[in-house]
């Protein structure tokens, strides 16, 4: 053999070698962002489980006592006379501002200029006055009032519209983002397709971005509503706390003004007649027909009934109230698959999977040619599935982890094909090899998991025990396997992540204890069941959401009256099996005040996860 032909057999290997590392690697990734993506399905589960919570503690308040309502009345009775009162306020908040305001200053109408000046105002880190956030929202509910369901686009060869995902992440990346690609103009005309807040830091500041574009270039920058605009939403992933710590005095307003923006975005832009944009996606019974039609208004939250459905008011719409919640869940829920047909939507919890045949039909009924949406992330940013005929565009980049996937968007115009911009804004893992940005998304993914796992210990372990009938402390990978899946209701490659889970023997057998060696809830108080830590840790969330809305002062206290009947309502419609006494002594053993009101937060801080040591940091890591 030549030198020539040694050298060049030897390239050969060398880029089969990395051909197959490179494979390997984000074959990895994809494990790794389906953890995450898996947990994030499991916990909208838990919200829409927690919405069915207060559906039902509505239903049936007839049968609860009068001291149990203060749940009920804090969710459902919003008086319609105190929101006319805020309207009325609206011509007297500017003056309210005062002198030694040092942040951004805006002028109404809003111009151009103040795009700017906003944005300049938070790269300095400096905060909107309330009373400019709460003119801002008067001004869009005035405007989005007038608009229909469905925005109309109009575009040409010379005039492109961008189209923007779920953006769900810190200001900087929209500011990043707002500059690599212009900001919105009359000759740069955008549709951001929901997920304005919540998952982040910064989501009033990005909110209050699009807002003021939006009011200075209506007919430019189109805002589709999303699953999280959406108040029950807000409350468990963070974006009504950011609220009610950034504007303290002014929270409570600027919420519940938000909840009238929220009802009255529209559900979905149509460009050229021809492409469908809206957030979730479709199902076999859409009707694009009906859905131009309905009150949207009325939709404060998709994921509970209006309360005039149960106040007697409202006959027409509760006639269709099971068409109307049906059609913009899907609208705002729903995802694509590869599977013909309509079927529930089970990892999320609400909506529909909607296979390609279902696309054509609907897309061939209401003649149109693509349909684009978001919701779902994407490693890439973007993905063509259906034949071409649906789009997934996903602009927050980092969504899960540093370095977990880049964001895009789309640029169209009449008679030309989508054109994908891809971009990551990181500094962290920049500059890193594959492999360790790859290593770095895998240990946060198994690190949640394991989380996870902690939180149903109890449950494991008896699960466990009745498959090891010999006593043995092992079990094989397939019967361990089977009881993870099956207690978790997570649908992961748990012979896989054996690896990263559990220690096995030199037959294969897991030592099934292994799972919770180097993880564990501390305890707040010895003497209570393991059971009962885990869960309360379990259904923190829920119950915290519970408790902000007793919290009418905003205190962060609740008497032991208000949570022993919190947790009486809460436990009955969730068929929790643990001891209430247990519950209530644990809360008189935590931080009291001089009244015996209960700190939450604090209750809360006790019940946290430690994580003995990390097996998490080797290069060789691989569980595809």
């Amino acid at each position: 053999m030549s030198f020539g032909s040694a050298v060049l057999a030897a390239t050969l290997v060398i880029q089969s070698w990395y051909r197959r590392y490179r494979a390997q690697l984000k074959t990895r990734e994809r494990s790794a962002l389906h953890i995450f993506q898996s947990i994030e399905y499991a916990d909208e589960q838990s919200q829409l489980q927690l919405s069915n919570f207060f559906t039902f503690v509505l239903e049936h308040y007839r049968h609860i006592r009068a001291k149990d309502l203060r749940l009920v009345n804090r969710l459902y009775v919003s008086s319609q006379h105190e929101r006319d009162i805020m309207d009325d306020d609206d011509d007297g908040m500017l003056s309210e501002i005062s002198d030694i305001y040092g942040g951004p200053q805006l002028q109404f109408p809003l111009t151009f200029a103040d795009v700017e000046s906003l944005i300049e105002g938070y790269k300095q880190h400096q905060l909107l006055h309330a009373c400019y956030v709460l003119e801002i929202l008067f001004e869009t509910k005035k405007a989005l009032k007038q608009m229909p369901n469905f925005n109309l686009v109009k575009t040409s060869p010379s005039k492109e519209v961008t189209i923007c995902g779920k953006f769900h992440s810190r200001v900087a990346k929209l500011i990043f983002w707002s500059l690599l690609n212009g900001l919105p103009s009359e000759n740069n005309a955008y549709i951001f397709n929901g997920d304005f807040v919540d998952r982040g830091n910064n989501s009033i500041e990005i909110l209050m971005i699009l807002l003021v574009s939006f009011l200075v270039y209506p007919n430019d920058v189109h805002l589709n509503r999303g699953n999280h605009e959406d108040f029950l939403m807000n409350m468990r992933y963070g974006f009504s706390k950011e609220v009610m710590n950034k504007y303290k005095l002014y929270g409570k307003k600027i919420l519940q003004v938000l909840e009238e923006v929220y009802a009255w975005l529209p559900i979905g832009t149509i460009i050229d007649e021809e492409i469908l944009v809206i957030h979730g996606g479709i199902s076999e019974s859409t009707d694009l027909n009906f859905l131009h039609c309905l009150s949207r208004n009325k939709m404060k939250s998709v994921l509970m009934p209006p309360i005039q459905m149960h106040r007697g008011y409202g006959a027409e719409f509760r006639k269709s109230k099971g068409e109307t919640l049906q059609g913009v869940v899907s609208i705002l829920w729903s995802d694509p698959r590869d599977k013909r047909g309509c079927h529930p939507n089970t990892s999320r919890g609400g909506g529909y999977y909607f296979g390609p045949d279902v696309t054509a039909k609907v897309l061939s009924k209401f003649q149109l040619k693509l349909l684009i949406r978001s919701h779902e992330c994407k490693p890439e940013g973007y993905e063509i599935t259906h034949n071409g005929k649906v789009i997934t565009v996903f602009s927050a980049s980092n969504y899960y982890a540093e370095g977990s996937n880049r964001g895009a968007y789309i640029k169209l115009s009449r008679g030309t094909r989508p054109r994908f911009f891809q971009y990551q804004v990181t500094e962290v893992t920049r500059s890193r090899p594959l492999h360790q940005r790859v290593t770095t998304i895998e240990s946060s993914a198994i690190r949640i998991l394991k989380e996870r796992i902690i939180s149903r210990k109890t449950d494991l372990i008896n699960a466990f025990q009745l498959q090891d009938r010999k006593k043995s402390g092992k079990l094989s990978l397939g019967q361990w396997a089977f009881s993870m899946q099956n207690v978790l209701g997570l649908k992961l490659a748990w012979r896989s992540l054996s690896s990263h889970l559990v220690t096995t023997d030199k037959d294969g057998n897991v030592d099934y204890m292994s799972c919770f060696s180097d993880i564990h809830i501390q305890k707040p108080v010895k003497e209570v069941q393991s059971a009962v830590i885990e869960t309360l840790y379990r259904y923190r969330s829920d119950l915290q959401i519970i408790f902000d809305i007793i919290d009418t002062d905003h205190s962060g206290l609740i008497s032991m009256e208000e949570f022993h009947s919190m947790w009486k309502l809460f436990s009955s419609h969730y068929d929790v099996h643990i001891d209430d006494h247990q519950v209530y002594e644990l809360a008189e053993k935590m931080d009291l005040n001089e009244d015996g009101g209960i700190d939450f937060n604090e209750f809360f801080k006790a019940f946290y996860v430690v994580h003995k040591f990390d097996k998490l940091n080797k290069s060789d890591t691989n569980f595809a």
